[in-house]
């Protein structure tokens, strides 16, 4: 069977940067792909590669047999629902959302981080890790693959275009009226996003973390490690795009800065950008549109035996959206060798 691909929310930020990246990877032509969002959006059009625009159909009442391959990047509820759907039809779904990620039966997978796990799919559904989940395991599976993780502290930084262009939209309104004396109004963030900081991404749990801080742990684990204890403050950023951490990891024995940056620089994918002077590291802004994890401000932590700190970025949208679902489909084809 030829491959037939669905993009599910291919109006959104996330399902349109998979379009993008389906087109650069070639991996198929623009008559075997069909752009599926919400019912507002139907017959619109959305680009596919530079010379090739997709109308859009209605996820309601769609029928996915024939389908092959279908990426998801909608919400999670919907994700739940409907991704079955394309499952009982015949597809293969490559899923963005929260839905299935800790889900036993479906691999959460990070191309060049734990490609194996393609196989251990059973329901024919695999999950892609959140943006931050997929930053920190490209940081930390080098490691690990050298001296054991004992505990890893995370600080995130997490752009508003995580939560979709609305939420863009809103940061760009409230930063236009702060300039014109307007009231900010907020709609998707629990406080003013513009010229803030929110420590909050997600909903909070009984114990003070949120839903966000507890589901990278699980996830940290899942790729990289069972044993890793991770602690996590998970913060909101008037950034649109690019996600950035900044991460101490504790070990079970020696391994210093020096020896991490060879371990990282060895590793496709990754980009150590560490000169210790002005300029000399990777913010958010230089890291939207480029497919590596960057890797900066690496040093020795001097308050435990064996330990480092650093600073990471990648673009959201692309290896921390995107470029993984389709870097996934890109494994599930060669291993299928339609590729």
């Amino acid at each position: 069977m030829s491959v037939k691909i669905a993009v599910v929310g291919a109006t959104g930020s996330v399902g349109r940067e998979i379009l993008i990246c389906l087109a650069e990877a070639d991996i198929v032509a623009a008559d075997a792909v069909v752009a599926i969002a919400s019912d507002r959006s139907v017959g619109s059009q959305v680009s596919f590669g530079e010379d090739d625009d997709l109308t859009v159909q209605a996820l309601t009442g769609f029928d996915f047999k024939g389908i092959t391959h279908a990426f998801f990047a909608v919400d999670s509820k919907t994700a739940a629902k409907e991704a079955k759907k394309a499952v009982e039809a015949g597809a293969i779904v490559i899923d963005c959302s929260d839905a299935f990620r800790l889900e036993p039966g479906v691999p959460l997978v990070v191309p060049g981080v734990n490609d194996a796990a393609l196989g251990q799919m059973k329901k024919n559904i695999v999950a892609t890790p959140s943006a931050l989940a997929i930053l920190l395991a490209c940081a930390l599976k080098p490691l690990q693959e050298h001296v054991p993780i004992k505990r890893v502290v995370v600080s995130s930084y997490q752009p508003v275009s995580g939560l979709g262009r609305l939420a863009m939209d809103e940061l760009f309104s409230q930063t236009r009226g702060i300039y014109v004396n307007d009231q900010p109004t907020k709609e998707h963030f629990p406080k003013q996003i513009a010229f803030n900081v929110i420590p909050q991404v997600g909903e909070f749990q009984g114990d003070g973390y949120t839903t966000d801080e507890a589901a990278l742990a699980g996830e940290t684990r899942k790729l990289v490690g069972p044993d890793i204890l991770l602690t996590a403050t998970c913060v909101r950023v008037p950034v649109f795009i690019g996600q950035a951490a900044a991460v101490t990891v504790e070990f079970d024995s020696a391994l210093t800065a020096t020896a991490a940056r060879e371990f990282w620089r060895k590793t496709p994918g990754l980009s150590v950008i560490d000169h210790r002077t002005t300029e000399g590291y990777v913010t958010p802004v230089e890291s939207a549109g480029d497919d590596h994890v960057f890797i900066s401000r690496v040093r020795d932590d001097k308050s435990v035996p064996h330990g480092i700190t650093f600073w990471c970025v990648t673009d959201n949208t692309r290896k921390g959206g995107g470029l993984n679902a389709v870097q996934i489909l890109e494994g599930l084809l060669k291993a299928k060798g339609k590729k």
